[in-house]
């Protein structure tokens, strides 16, 4: 049987080897808050592990694990705890901080998509998209960052969860393609006349990317107005990933452009100085 703290600590595991900008951004948090983090990024993981790392299992058998995680998870959550070794704490955590079950419902609504949506023809519907599978969890952080105005912050932490993902898109459109899948709207290929199929950097991929960082740029700022609104641990540990996050666009341009052939990367370096900066604040 797995107890609450072995969860804990393999919900931390998945985060510090899959999401290594995201992971060091919560060594700024208060320790008493960390693996509540950790949790909701443990959930996330394993939903997206069902959805892209099943090996060759067909669409409808991925459909079939990622409804039964989804059973699963509001079963357990209804009772109030769970065997299952990661479920076991994001139960406690969305139990603790009173988190919207229905977030969770979103979230796993756009995973499901991902299974046979590969194009996005406006860029509103990649936003239906991203409501789900980006902007919720903002929504999902908000009670364990405590803003005073929980409600006047939100937007602008849907914001800054669009402008984690979309900058994750731009950095792998290469991975995305191997997948099937193109995150950027076709309104946009066709106004620049883009391909990303072609895997290689023209006049005209450039201006897009321009463009597309451009409009990422601007969640930032927005979401810039909801830091100032959290606590100084919560704002200091949300600037640390927004500033990594949005150093992946840096690297993006002096790549020239090129996400094919290189994975747009922030130093491991660079990030343990910022973390290191921002723990010395305290």
């Amino acid at each position: 049987m797995t107890t609450l703290e072995e969860s804990y600590e393999r919900c931390r595991q998945l985060n510090k080897r899959h999401g290594t900008t995201y992971y060091a951004s919560t060594l700024v948090l208060p320790k008493v808050k960390q693996h509540h983090v950790h949790a909701l990024y443990g959930f996330c993981r394993y939903a997206d592990d069902i959805v892209d790392d099943l090996g060759p299992a067909p669409v409808e058998q991925r459909a079939e694990a990622l409804a039964a995680f989804g059973a699963r998870f509001f079963a357990d959550l209804e009772r109030g705890r769970s065997d299952d070794p990661v479920l076991k704490a994001v139960v406690h955590t969305v139990r603790a901080f009173d988190i919207d079950p229905d977030a969770f419902r979103r979230f796993l609504r756009s995973m499901t998509m991902d299974l046979t949506v590969t194009t996005y023809e406006t860029f509103a519907d990649l936003e239906g998209y991203m409501d789900g599978s980006a902007a919720v969890i903002g929504e999902m952080m908000l009670p364990i960052l405590e803003p005073a105005d929980p409600d006047a912050a939100r937007p602008h932490a849907r914001d800054l969860g669009n402008a984690f993902q979309l900058t994750n898109f731009l950095r792998d459109v290469g991975e995305d393609l191997d997948r099937g899948r193109v995150y950027l709207p076709q309104e946009d290929l066709r106004r620049f006349g883009a391909d990303p199929w072609l895997r290689r950097v023209t006049p005209q991929w450039e201006a897009l990317m321009r463009f597309e960082i451009e409009r990422v740029r601007r969640l930032y700022v927005s979401a810039d107005l909801g830091i100032g609104m959290l606590p100084a641990r919560s704002a200091r540990c949300i600037t640390a990933a927004r500033i990594l996050y949005s150093r992946i666009l840096e690297v993006i341009e002096a790549n020239g452009y090129d996400v094919f052939s290189q994975r747009a990367r922030v130093p491991g370096w660079q990030k343990a100085a910022l973390v290191a900066r921002s723990m010395a604040r305290r």
